[in-house]
């Protein structure tokens, strides 16, 4: 630094120093040119684009993913010209063509009648950290979907059987179609745990959710563990015999699997008894009424010899 230079130069390239050895990139725009008077040479590192190559606000902006670049460009806008402080999250393009994500802190420099005379403001990288945010989003995902989950079978548990049958049956009340209820128990298994053990019961268990899954054939059909040995299928949009179908399609498969259960009073396999109902819900109807009737009517089926479908009182 020279003799000459003045204390306001000297303080100057204190600050310049200063703001050159930060990890944030400084940069400045003239709002009647709508160019850039700064940006930090720490930008080049960043994004690999030298300084000088950031002349004008359309270099910014074509330099913004194209999913982001329009609401960034229009909000910075919007809030600069109402001199409004602000900060946006974006990705920025590098060079090489990669991106990186940026958080753009502005701060609205006015003239003393309160005009607009220049944005400045700091550059971030901030890619670790919505990293972080991203990992910490898919972890709330997954802990959502394991308490959704059955532990053992890995099929859905009672909790979101609860949860996807209301939502069908607002769905069945408001559009006036048919949903259909499968309950459906495993017969004699406290025997088939009594003869091949826990260890086999369990696996059993998942077999049977397996073949069960088979059965299930469209999207929004779902499957759950009802709880011990029992499962429940939701049919949306499925009649009475559509519904019944369903129901000799999973007795079908599951004897086709030819579990055996020694112990068993309906033969040498593994065989289910299933309750069915059909309902087009109406307004004061209650879910868990057409539940009960369901229920009962499985109970029916085990009473009539097991291995059997009911699907009427």
């Amino acid at each position: 630094m020279s003799e000459i230079d003045t204390p306001l130069e000297q303080e100057s390239a204190v600050y310049k120093t200063l703001l050159e050895s930060t990890k944030a990139i400084p940069w400045r725009i003239h709002w009647d040119s709508l160019s850039f008077s700064y940006i930090g040479p720490q930008i080049e590192a960043l994004l690999g684009w030298e300084p000088a190559s950031w002349v004008s606000v359309q270099d910014w902006a074509d330099r913004i993913h194209p999913e982001d670049r329009e609401w960034a460009v229009n909000f910075c806008v919007a809030q600069s010209k109402a001199g409004v402080d602000h900060e946006a999250d974006y990705r920025a393009l590098c060079k090489d063509g990669s991106y990186v994500w940026i958080r753009d802190v502005v701060h609205v420099v006015r003239h003393e009648d309160g005009s607009v005379d220049a944005l400045v403001g700091f550059m971030f990288d901030i890619s670790e950290r919505k990293r972080t945010e991203q990992r910490l989003i898919e972890l709330q995902r997954e802990l959502e979907a394991l308490s959704f989950k059955d532990g053992l079978t890995g099929i859905a548990n009672r909790r979101r059987f609860d949860a996807v049958f209301e939502e069908d049956w607002v769905d069945a009340r408001r559009s006036g179609k048919p949903l259909s209820l499968l309950v459906l128990d495993i017969d004699y298994f406290k025997q088939y745990n009594d003869h091949y053990g826990h260890v086999q019961g369990d696996y059993c268990l998942k077999m049977v959710a397996k073949v069960l899954e088979k059965a299930v054939r469209r999207s929004h059909d779902f499957l759950a563990r009802f709880g011990g040995e029992e499962f429940v299928l939701v049919l949306p949009e499925t009649d009475a015999a559509s519904a019944r179908q369903v129901a000799e399609r999973c007795q079908e498969l599951l004897l086709q699997e030819w579990i055996p259960h020694e112990r068993s009073m309906t033969g040498k396999a593994l065989t289910v008894s299933i309750g069915v109902g059909t309902v087009v819900p109406m307004h004061g109807d209650e879910r868990q009424s057409f539940l009960e009737l369901v229920d009962r009517r499985l109970y029916q089926a085990k009473l009539r010899g097991r291995n059997r479908i009911a699907d009427s009182d």
